[in-house]
This record gives C-alpha cells, structure tokens and sequence, in this order.
C-alpha cells in the first residue's frame, strides 16, 4: 500500500495536470474534485451520474488505504486520478484508481507543549491541520501545488513530487502561519486566516500564491474609522477581544469576491466584557479577493454568547424567481437557520427580520433587544422545547430526561435565551448545532439545497467566581444522555433536509442515522447527530457518512428515501468525494476515521474508495 511510483510516472502526472486542469479549475466538480468543497462555489456537486439512483446499491469497495493515523475531517481531493488528503500524520498523495501511495510529506513534530496546535490537528503528532489541504493548479511556468498547515506554518509542496517548494515563504513555508481550514485562491492571491495582530485583531490575508508575500489583510473587528467600530461599546474595541475564523472560505470566480464566515468574540455564554453587536463577529463578510476591501457584510447573530458562531463554507446558488435569476449565496449556523443572499448586493432573497428575543439578567451582561431570522425558509431543526417535548423513546429514557426537568427546575426553551445566574436553563439546538461547519450542498439540476442537522440541546448556568464569570453544564455534557448519545428532545435528533432554492420552502426532511437498539425495540428511525458533510450527484444522489451510527448511507436527492448503505470501521467525520478514475469508472471515497466526543472517540485509520460492482 505504501510503493512509490517512479520520477517518469510523476512527471506524466505533471504534464496532464498543466494541460487540463488549469482550464478546469473553478467549474463545477465532474471528472475530478478539485477543492475541499468540490468546487470553489462550495457547492459539492459533481456532474457524474455513472452512479445513480438505479444502480447505487451496485457500490462495493474497490479499495481501502490505511494512514496509520486517526481523525481527519476533510475531503479528499482528487485530479486526473490522483488523489491528495492529509491526516494527523501528513498530507498524502494516493492514485485513486488502487489506492496505492504516491508520496507522503510528514512535517517536523509538533512541540510537546503546542496544546493548540495538536487539537488543531486531530491529535496527531506531525500537526497537518484537521480540515485541508488546498490544490492549486499552477500556471505556465509554475508547477501545480499543495498547500497545507503544517507544525511549521503554512506550507507549499510540489503536487508531483511532495517535496517542499523553495521559492515559497520561507524554504517552502509562511512560518507559524497555521490555519485550521483550508486555505482558498482567486488568481494569483491565496486567502487564508491570518493571524492575531497586536492592538487590531484577527485578520484574513491574501499572499502572493507563488511567492507567499503578503498582498493584503483584513480585519475581523472593525478598526478606527470604521464607521461599525461603534458597535463595540463601552470602550471594548480597544481591549484585546477579536472575532476569528476557523471555517472555510468560499469564492465566487466570476466576480472576484471571496466570501468569509465569522466567528464568535471571546468565551461562551458570558460576554459582559464586550458589549455591544461586536461586529464583524457572526457575520457573512464579502471580500474582494484581489485587494481585501469589504463589500458587503450581514451579521447573523448580535452579541453572540451561544456559541452560534458562522462556520460553514458559504455556499453559491443560483435562485430563479419570476423569471429572472438571482446569483445567491448560502449560509447555515448553528441556529439550524438557513440564510440566503444575493452575492452581489448582500440583501436577503427571501426576507429577513429582526425579532424581539429574551434579555440577560445577569449583572454586567448585555444583550441584544433583536436577532436577526430568515423569512424562509424556516428553520430546520428545533429551536424550542417545552417539558411536553421530552423524548418518550423508552420509558426509562422518558424518566431519566423528566429527572433532568425536574431536579434541575428547567423551563421551556425560546431561541437566543441568555443563560442566568445559578440558575440552569436548556437552548436548542445548542452550541454543535443544527448545522456546523459542514453546511450545506446544492444540487443545481433539481434547485435543491440540501443539509444535514441535528439538536442535542445544550444546557448549564453561570456562576459568579473570584477570578470571574464561569459556565457550569451539570452533568451529562448536553441535554442528552451521555452513555448512549439519545437527546432529551422529541425526535428526529438528526436530520438529512432539503430546501427548494426557488421558493425557500421545505421540499422533503427524513431521519438521517439510526440508534439500533432503538430500532431493535420497534422505534421510529430518530436519527442521530451527525459531524461532516454530504455531497450530492446528478446520478440524483446525496451521499453522506457523518452520523454517529458508522454507517456510509446513499439517499435519493430527489425525496431523501435511503437507497444503500455500508458501516464503516469509524463513523466518518469528514466529507465524502467522487470523481471519474483514469479507468473509466466512477469512484466515490470516504475517510472512516471518526475521533472527538461526538463520534464516541472511536478512531480508525482508513479511507475507503467504492464503485459500482462489475464495473
């Protein structure tokens, strides 16, 4: 599993990719899946429909590669039948037809004391980010790249050969330039987070792709001048609190903006140090790409002391309403709230309001008297929950949630209520969502936006301590239970939902994942939560590995009804591709290597290939 190939194999593989992918570069996904997110729009699509709905149950594996190491979360990337991921241990580069290793580069290790770092990197001792890496085609004169956060910082690797590329940075690398998500490209601009800058904040950066110079940055918070500084209140914008960014960057090619979603200001649940809307946190920002200047910005929660931070890549739609089409974008949160905009105005499709919400009671807080929600479509998944709604699966896990109500004197649950002193309350769908960082995909030949959500509940209170405001979670992490993952809330607990991108209206939701035991004792499908993200097909096809369950499920775009279905070694939590091998055949690839909490910390160390049996 681990041959490499010969230098004139390598160097065949560099001539195919000069010729073909530069011009394929920013269309939709078909042959090969050229980015993370299939595309540069994010909408991962691929045109294939050798797989489709009639023969899918046909899949079989075809090969299996092991990393000798554990979680990763992203996508693999596959060009002209090479395929390019990283995992804890290094970034890969396989032929996607065997399975068979190319090259491998594994950085320096990460220092023992680099808690940050490790946890960016699933754990793994070589530090290559959780999320990534990036491929870049190259140019005329420039061979094609792979860049990738590294214990090093952000490095360029030559996609042949795996070899640092000198020329870049500093002998190949932007030292401790380390971002948590794959980085993006407009021309010759490569995007990235950026970093944390004394007395200014966190900032996204443009570099010169070949040289890695810096071009250009952009500040999260809204500096001097900036007309938004004044949200910010109290002085805070001259303290050290920033908005960051640790989800992924999406670009529209067409019009050279790159679209960023931001994150939450400082620690969950108490924000009393910052007051004020805090922009540019939460917020959905349009960049130029080629200069950094903003051209549009919404901000999707005000003050956000939930952990509702924006994370998920934006995703580019297109919106017909009479007549006329609407270049659009898409952003989920972790509300379950599915905004949607016009690219080049930034105003909403479908409407959005701002709606009176519960205010803080707790000394020194401050709320907003208004959040912003989406006309349409609705939202997706649970955002109340009154003690009717307690989950009557079983009768033991009926009564191990009315304990929870009870003995802890809960109350019914309203989007956005601020958490109280020393006194619990429960919010829904909670901190992990809803949607997260996966979001949503768009299958442009049947206009349908499809996402995978769930609701675990999150649940706590705020304790006043001599070294300041603290949150407290009495017991069981969220509002679940914790030995077998079954949310207190009615079900479906997870969710697979499709939303017509012309109307805004809901076209079909199902369960998505299943707890066996449950299904064993004659219930209902409840679904489960789910961590990763789906791809969709014209084969008319969802495909989607992310519940906690294991299992590696097909699902027809067209209604959600399951078509097939095969566990994994580890519940995946990453995002599946596909892409036609140089042998004709359509392939689809996963890795099953689950890790962290939500995925019961069971890990694996394995990336599994299928196509269609006979083939």
């Amino acid at each position: 599993m681990n041959k490499r190939y010969p230098l004139s194999w390598l160097v065949l593989i560099v001539a195919l990719f000069t010729a073909s992918v530069v011009a394929q570069e920013q269309e939709t996904a078909g042959r090969d899946w050229l980015h993370h997110q299939g595309d540069a729009g994010a909408t991962r699509y691929s045109t294939l429909a050798q797989i489709n709905v009639s023969n899918v149950t046909g899949l079989e594996r075809a090969w299996t590669f092991h990393t000798q190491s554990g979680r990763f979360a992203g996508a693999p990337m596959v060009i002209d039948s090479v395929m390019y991921f990283s995992a804890p241990n290094g970034v890969f580069a396989l032929d996607a037809v065997t399975g068979e290793q190319i090259w491998k580069y594994e950085p320096p290790a990460l220092p023992a004391a680099d808690a940050r770092s490790r946890f960016l990197s699933g754990g793994g001792a070589a530090g290559t980010a959780l999320r990534g890496p990036m491929y870049w085609p190259g140019s005329d004169q420039i061979r094609p790249r792979i860049y990738s956060t590294t214990s090093k910082g952000l490095a360029a690797i030559d996609a042949a050969s795996g070899r640092l590329v000198p020329g870049f940075g500093d002998d190949g690398v932007i030292p401790g330039l380390r971002p948590t998500s794959p980085a993006a490209f407009y021309e010759n601009v490569l995007i990235t987070q950026g970093g944390v800058e004394q007395g200014h904040g966190e900032t996204v950066k443009g570099w010169d792709i070949v040289s890695g110079k810096l071009i250009w940055t952009f500040y999260l918070k809204a500096q001097p001048g900036d007309i938004n500084r004044i949200s910010w209140l109290d002085g805070s914008a001259d303290k050290d609190f920033t908005p960051s960014i640790w989800g992924l960057f999406t670009v529209d090619a067409v019009r050279g903006t790159v679209f960023v979603p931001v994150e939450k200001v400082g620690n969950d649940y108490w924000g009393g140090e910052h007051h004020g809307n805090n922009l540019y946190s939460d917020s959905l920002v349009a960049l130029d790409a080629l200069t950094g200047k903003m051209k549009w910005f919404q901000q999707l929660v005000h003050h956000d002391i939930w952990d509702y931070d924006i994370a998920a890549a934006p995703t580019l739609i297109d919106v017909v309403r009479e007549g006329k089409t609407i270049p659009a974008v898409v952003q989920m949160n972790k509300m379950g709230l599915m905004f949607i905009f016009d690219r080049d105005t930034g105003e909403p499709v479908f409407g959005m309001e701002e709606r009176p919400v519960p205010q803080t009671t707790v000394p020194g807080e401050w709320t907003s008297p208004t959040q912003p929600f989406p006309i349409k479509p609705e939202p997706l998944v649970r955002n109340t929950m009154t003690r009717a709604n307690l989950a009557k699966v079983t009768p033991e896990h009926e009564a191990f949630c009315a304990r929870l109500w009870d003995d802890y004197k809960l109350s019914d649950a309203v989007p956005y209520q601020p958490w109280k002193l020393d006194q619990d309350i429960i919010v829904f769908p909670g901190a992990q969502g809803g949607s997260n960082w996966w979001g949503a995909a768009f299958n442009p030949s049947l206009a349908l936006i499809i996402a995978n959500v769930h609701t675990a509940g999150q649940w706590g209170h705020l304790e006043l301590t001599e070294s300041g405001m603290r949150k407290v979670t009495p017991e069981q992490r969220r509002f679940w239970n914790n030995d077998k993952m079954w949310s207190c809330s009615e079900p479906p607990w997870g969710e697979l939902v499709a939303v017509d991108a012309n109307t805004g209206d809901i076209a079909w939701r199902v369960p998505l994942g299943e707890f066996e035991e449950l299904s064993a004792q004659g219930v209902p499908p409840t679904g489960t939560p789910s961590v990763g993200g789906l791809i969709t097909t014209a084969g008319d096809l969802v495909f989607i590995g992310a519940t906690v369950d294991g299992y590696f499920r097909a699902f027809d775009a067209r209604n959600g009804k399951e078509l097939w279905r095969d566990r994994l070694p580890a519940p995946s939590q990453g995002t599946p591709s596909t892409y036609m091998g140089r042998d004709g055949k359509q392939y689809v690839v996963i890795g099953g290597n689950g890790g962290g909490y939500f995925m019961r910390d069971q890990t694996s160390d394995e990336v599994i290939a299928y196509r269609l049996s006979g083939k």
